[in-house]
Formats: C-alpha cells, structure tokens, sequence
C-alpha cells in the first residue's frame, strides 16, 4: 500500500539527499513505517513491525534490479523512502512492481514524496519492468494526488477491503505504465 499523510502542501520544501538505501538506515525506516501502523489507516499492519522483519524486508532490495530501496534524507536523517517490491508471486508477474511512499510527520507536504519518486522510476526506467502498482486505502487525497501526479492510473475499487480500527477501509489500486513493450 503506498501511504501519504493528507496534510496541505507546506510552502517549504525541504532540501533532500534521496539515496539507496543502507543497513544503518534500518531504524529510521521502521520508525517511519511504525507511526502509520500506530496511527493511521493507510497500512493494514496491525502491530509495529520488528527490527527482524525489518531486516527481512530489506534483504529483498538491491541497488540494481527491479526491487529498490531509496531514502530521502535531510539535515542527515532519513524523512522517508520509497521502494518498489514484488506484486505477486507467480513467475507471470516478474515484470510488475508494487511501489509505496512513507514519510516522516516533519516531511509531509514538504516535496519529499516527489522527489524520491521521481528518483525510483529514474532508477527503474532501464529495467525490465513493465507495471507499477500502488494500493492506496481510502481515504488518502494527498497519496491519490502524488500517485495522480506520476502518471497513475486508478484501475479498481475495493469496497471495505481491510479493517483497522475498529471500521473496513475501501482500498483503490492505481497502475502506471513503465518501460517499453517487449516485441512479440
């Protein structure tokens, strides 16, 4: 699911280092991802994640490749990431990446979404990659808006498709075209 914090865009963008990812970056990461775990709709985990799953998760990125892992990084910390992982499982589908953002309070509406973004599909655009998806739990309109933004299509609308809090959230999939067509 790709997450955004529905705050008005801030006047002040922040100066940004949006880099691969790194082992010591792992902390950071969880931090940001537990917040929207604790306190928002938009990630259907129901508990923190652990420092172990973490690490799990960051052995699924590499530097090259169509799974990436990039930060954003300000005053030398890390205010967000981005990444691209697989969709689904069966062989079919190599070609198809899920993408999310997450950021932290401070870089909400503050141009951090953008700019790490822009640097994944920069980084995506010599593989073979053919789809991006983004599942984003309604409602969400500065994640629809950003996704909008890069060029995202919505395909689908689920109804009450995850519960947390107490309450079912609709959830909307949005599809971006990435690469060029293999020849048949």
């Amino acid at each position: 699911m790709t997450k955004s914090n529905p705050e008005p865009q801030s006047a002040t963008h922040l100066d940004l280092l949006v880099r691969p990812a790194a082992d010591g970056d792992l902390e950071s990461l969880n931090d940001i991802y537990n917040q929207y775990v604790k306190e928002t709709h938009f990630s259907f985990d129901i508990e923190p994640w652990t420092m172990d799953a973490r690490r799990e998760w960051f052995s699924r990125h590499a530097l090259t490749g169509r799974y990436r892992l990039l930060v954003a990084e300000a005053d030398g910390a890390v205010v967000g990431y981005t990444c691209s992982g697989q969709y689904r499982t069966k062989p079919g589908y190599l070609t198809s990446v899920e993408t999310s953002v997450y950021l932290a309070s401070n870089a909400v509406g503050r141009g951090a979404g953008t700019r790490l973004y822009e640097e994944l599909f920069k980084s995506l655009e010599a593989e073979d990659v053919h789809r991006a998806y983004a599942g984003i739990a309604l409602p969400n309109p500065a994640s629809v808006a950003l996704h909008e933004h890069f060029g995202f299509k919505r395909v689908a609308h689920f109804t009450e498709q995850g519960r947390k809090f107490d309450r079912y959230w609709d959830v909307a999939w949005f599809e971006k075209a990435l690469g060029a067509r293999p020849e048949n």
